[in-house]
């Protein structure tokens, strides 16, 4: 039996090579999971029917004495990357039945290595909203309590990995979309440098912020997922050349700055504060040097330029090309019915606050400025790591809540406060999972977030390695 709770990429590389089991038997023990628990969590929206076919292939490579990080490791992937051949809905109903018709560049590299791909997971549509409460397929719950959030929007993608229904996942992040139900499931998610790993192939939510990247069990295993995926991409214009990061210098000390004033304000869940402050004093333990810092509550600027940038990117939707089709009495009509059955209430919402603040008399007032302040807040950054190496923070304020005790979008919002200013300067985080909390005779997991300059993963795997050592 294998034993899948231990189980890390790492070590079922060695086990698989060793040939103690096949991909084979690998895969087929985490569709027996699959087929245990995805009824109560709803993580999955589908799970692939050629999932042995694959892994058969790949025992076929490993007995050619083939070896890649990543050949017979079975992984999940968010309902927003395509998969030639495969249904891709981003979890709404405007997308139910679209088949991809190309693979996006993450999934050629990641096919090229002999991954297994197992399905796809349960998303916020669009990839908008904070808990995976807004699919159109129904909520993921929490594997550490059902009756809560997952976090979102890769929720799905952290629940697999937190409930053994997957090795590793997938997912993308927009303010927060990987960080965040890392955060609530205790795994650790990854946020590359915005450019570092190509988004050709991701549905765009806001194609300034998104990013996509690893959820797994361990730093060690982001790293070699993002090892695979990482690189320029001709198919993807934003995309960076990797040999323009040649890794961050050694140091004796490495300083880490921490946002106190940030951190203290109300509305920070008290047991995260304690928590977070036990974390600082292990990193301190392990020789890093801490420094008070000032960091900005970014969450308007941040909002205004997702709002604006999914009213555009979402425009696309209206029956014509793909998707639904809904038949009115003229074309306008057709749009109209078509968005309004197909489209949720936080797409919804998010199109018409987009739509204003691009409109005739608001975009100098609200985009306009935001663009402005989004630049400064980029030289800020590079100011600050010209003094510090990393920015420490919890990932979330408040521990994973109830599903439906956020009604208030606003309130959803605010969950967002540490995670987002990466996404605005584009500059690499993770997130660790720190500890627990005992709430209503429940542990519920937490975490804490690192962040570095530009291209300085290397720094994130450093740091999280170690803190990992001491957790």
């Amino acid at each position: 039996m294998i034993d899948l709770k231990n189980l890390t990429i790492e070590k079922a590389r060695t086990s698989l090579d060793a040939k103690e089991f096949s991909a084979v038997d690998l895969a087929k023990t985490y569709l027996m999971e699959i087929e245990k628990k995805n009824k109560e969590f709803n993580a999955y929206l589908e799970v692939y029917d050629d999932v042995l076919e694959q892994a058969k292939t790949a025992d076929e490579m490993i007995a050619k004495e083939e070896s890649y990080p990543l050949l017979g490791i079975p992984l999940a992937v968010k309902d927003v990357i395509l998969i030639k051949g495969k249904h891709v809905s981003a979890a709404s109903k405007i997308l139910e039945n679209y088949i991809a018709t190309y693979n996006a560049t993450v999934i050629t590299k990641l096919k090229k290595q002999g991954a297994v791909f197992l399905g796809r997971t349960n998303m916020d549509e669009f990839a908008l909203g904070s808990s995976t409460e807004n699919s159109a397929y129904g909520v993921t719950k929490n594997p550490h309590d059902n009756s809560r959030v997952p976090g979102g929007t890769s929720g799905g993608s952290a629940a697999v990995v937190a409930g053994d229904m997957a090795l590793a996942a997938l997912g993308s992040d927009t303010g927060g979309s990987i960080r965040l139900p890392s955060s609530f499931c205790g795994v650790v998610g990854l946020k590359p440098t915005y450019g570092r790993v190509s988004r050709y192939g991701l549905m765009a939510a806001v194609s300034s912020f998104d990013v996509i990247g690893p959820i797994t069990k361990t730093t060690k295993d982001a790293q070699i997922i993002f090892d695979v995926i990482k690189g320029n991409d001709i198919l993807d214009s934003t995309s960076i050349a990797d040999k323009k990061y040649l890794g961050t210098p050694k140091k004796d000390k490495r300083v880490i700055g921490v946002p106190w004033e940030l951190i203290n304000q109300e509305g920070i869940n008290l047991k995260v504060k304690e928590n977070f402050k036990d974390a600082v004093k292990k990193l301190e333990n392990l020789g890093y040097e801490v420094r008070d810092i000032k960091l900005p509550n970014c969450l308007a600027l941040y909002y205004i330029i997702n709002f604006a940038e999914v009213s555009t990117n979402l425009a696309r939707f209206d029956g014509v090309r793909y998707g639904i089709h809904k038949d009115g009495q003229n074309l306008l009509k057709d749009y109209l019915l078509t968005r309004r059955d197909g489209f949720g209430k936080e797409t919804k919402r998010r199109i018409l606050l987009g739509t204003y603040v691009l409109s005739a008399g608001y975009y100098d007032a609200y985009y306009g400025k935001a663009q402005k302040a989004r630049i400064a807040l980029r030289k800020e950054f590079q100011e600050l790591f010209s003094e510090i190496d990393l920015i420490l923070t919890p990932t979330s304020p408040i521990p994973a809540w109830k599903i439906g005790e956020k009604s208030d979008p606003l309130s959803m919002y605010l969950v967002d406060i540490f995670t987002v200013t990466a996404n605005i300067v584009g500059v690499p985080a993770i997130s660790v999972p720190s500890g627990f909390v005992a709430i209503e005779d429940k542990n519920l997991p937490l975490g804490i977030q690192f962040m570095a300059s530009h291209g300085a993963e290397d720094l994130l795997f450093e740091v999280g390695k170690n803190f990992e050592a001491m957790v």
